[in-house]
């Protein structure tokens, strides 16, 4: 290196030397570091390029979820985790973090739903007892929507029937839900072929709405006109035939359930659209009633107690069905200064006119025409509306039109809307009338003097037990000795005729030989009888010599 030089005195001081560095040459214990933070940012990179998308899910409880350890899974993959749970603003939720792979965004759609996967006991069955032993997780079901989303509201009870279950969605109203809950069984012909997805309460709080899911391929045996019914419990009837018990499963006995079929004299009909809407009968019966599009409404009042008659009681026509009980009313009549109970009923022609004959004189099509003139004539004829006990343990009562003999002539009132039929008192109703009149022609017997002459009966025939008694005492100590003495007299008498009389005493040889004499001469004189009716003359001439 050449010397530096100064221009400045040194002052005896000593003289700084500037020495010029050379080209920079990096160190061999730099290179480490460098690429480690190389590797690093180039992982940083590629972690935040690969990092999913991260959602929120809420929940009611925060019950089997912890942060860090709480897997999402799909078809039993991770696809994610739960990072932090924290409370809602309003405390009354919680607020689930969870992070997924990159993979897993194209299932946040709309419609996907989260629940929490833990032990359950429902009506279909006990699930997640695989959750003992590796803790719970969330559940997915990713949905069919085109539209993503980031924010989720979890569900507190896992689905039935997850969207990649094939088959179709239908809709069931009823009045009440019985015994029914998610996951109740759905059967067809007493197959299970679906299930009881979800219920809700109406929005006017008159009945129950349904959803229930049928699992293909048996969802296109859901028409149009198909029925639906409860099939909960036991359904028990009592007929002609004797006693008949339907139940479709243990499991319907159980958690509940319900049946379909199709309606009746349906040949062929095409499948029902998805969320068609149906009317949920409350058992089988009422289910394959067919609708009543004509509606008569008559008008009966009655002079008993309608204690047991309901709306819905039938109206039976001899022994056929045709209308129902629609209302009792009450009301007060200013001329006889009363009150009475008005009952309204619906009766339905069309019933009647399925029962008619082919070939009657009445045709089932002139009814329309002739209806009111029809029935003029049978009420003309003796038919009467009557209350009668359908129940006897119950005391429900229905009401019959039926024909009655000896009841006073009436007719149809058709001066008010809807026409009053004429009534005739129940059979309970005439049996009170018929005490009533026995009562009163027990009120007209002289019980007084009736009582009096059997009291005197009664007083003689007493004397005549206490002459008896006396008479039989008197008997006892003072005739008595006397008739043993005559019957030891008698049987001493008999004995003794028993001795002669017997075959072997003296009396009784005497006796045989006096019979042998007397057969002898009974004997001779046969024979002179007999010579005398041949020659008569010999009572003159005597006995012929004979010749020697």
């Amino acid at each position: 290196m050449a010397e530096p030089t100064s221009s400045r005195p040194t002052d005896g001081l000593p003289e700084a030397v500037v020495q010029t560095s050379g080209r920079f040459r990096p160190q061999l214990v730099w290179v480490i570091p460098i690429v480690a933070a190389l590797i690093g940012g180039w992982l940083a990179v590629k972690t935040v390029l690969e990092r999913g998308p991260t959602i929120t899910i809420s929940f009611l409880t925060a019950q089997g979820i912890e942060a860090g350890k709480t897997k999402v899974k799909y078809k039993n993959v991770d696809i994610g985790e739960v990072r932090t749970v924290t409370l809602s603003e309003d405390g009354t939720r919680i607020i689930a973090t969870a992070e997924f792979t990159k993979d897993a965004a194209k299932f946040l759609v709309k419609d996907t739903r989260f629940w929490v996967v833990r032990p359950r006991v429902g009506a279909g069955g006990i699930s997640g007892l695989g959750t003992l032993f590796s803790g719970a997780y969330l559940g997915m079901d990713v949905g069919k929507s085109k539209e993503t989303r980031h924010d989720f509201v979890g569900l507190e009870v896992p689905p039935v029937v997850t969207a990649e279950v094939p088959g179709r969605q239908f809709v069931l109203h009823s009045d009440d839900i019985g015994s029914l809950d998610v996951g109740s069984p759905v059967y067809f012909r007493r197959i299970q072929v679906g299930q009881v997805v979800a219920f809700d309460l109406d929005v006017d709080g008159q009945g129950v709405t349904l959803k229930v899911f049928i699992n293909s391929p048996y969802e296109k045996y859901v028409t149009r006109d198909t029925r639906f019914w409860h099939a909960s419990g036991v359904d028990m009837t009592l007929d002609a035939n004797g006693i008949r018990v339907r139940t479709e499963s243990v499991a319907s006995i159980v958690s509940g359930g319900i049946a379909f079929e199709a309606g009746p004299d349906v040949t062929q009909a095409t499948p029902a659209p998805e969320d068609a809407n149906f009317d949920l009968a409350a058992d089988r019966a009422q289910a394959m009633t067919t609708p009543e599009r004509i509606r008569k409404q008559f008008l009966l009042y009655f002079d008993e107690s309608l204690r047991g008659l309901s709306p819905g009681a039938p109206v039976d026509f001899s022994g056929l069905t045709v209308g129902e009980v629609t209302g009792i009313s009450l009301e007060y009549d200013a001329r006889l200064k009363r009150l009475r109970f008005p009952v309204s009923i619906d009766v339905f022609p069309d019933r009647l006119r399925a029962r008619f004959r082919k070939g009657a004189s009445v045709k089932a099509q002139d009814l329309p025409g002739a209806e009111g003139q029809l029935l003029d004539e049978l009420v003309r004829s003796g038919y009467r509306a009557q209350l009668r006990t359908g129940n006897l343990v119950t005391g429900q009562l229905y009401i019959a039109f039926d024909r009655f003999s000896n009841v006073p002539a009436a007719r149809v009132d058709r001066s008010t809307t809807p026409p009053i039929l004429p009534t005739t008192p129940g059979n309970l109703q005439q049996l009170q009338l018929t005490l009533a009149k026995i009562a009163d022609k027990l009120d007209k017997v002289p019980l007084e003097q009736l009582v009096n002459d059997a009291r005197d009966a009664l007083e003689a025939l007493d004397r005549a037990l206490n002459s008896t008694d006396r008479l039989v005492k008197r008997i006892d100590g003072e005739i008595a000795p006397d008739l043993q003495a005559v019957l030891n007299s008698s049987r001493q008498t008999l004995d003794a005729a028993r001795q002669t009389l017997g075959s072997s005493s003296p009396e009784m040889a005497e006796v045989r030989e006096t019979l042998g004499e007397l057969r002898r001469a009974a004997e001779a004189v046969r024979v002179l009888a007999e010579m005398l009716e041949k020659n008569p003359e010999s009572l003159i001439r005597g006995k012929k010599e004979e010749k020697p």
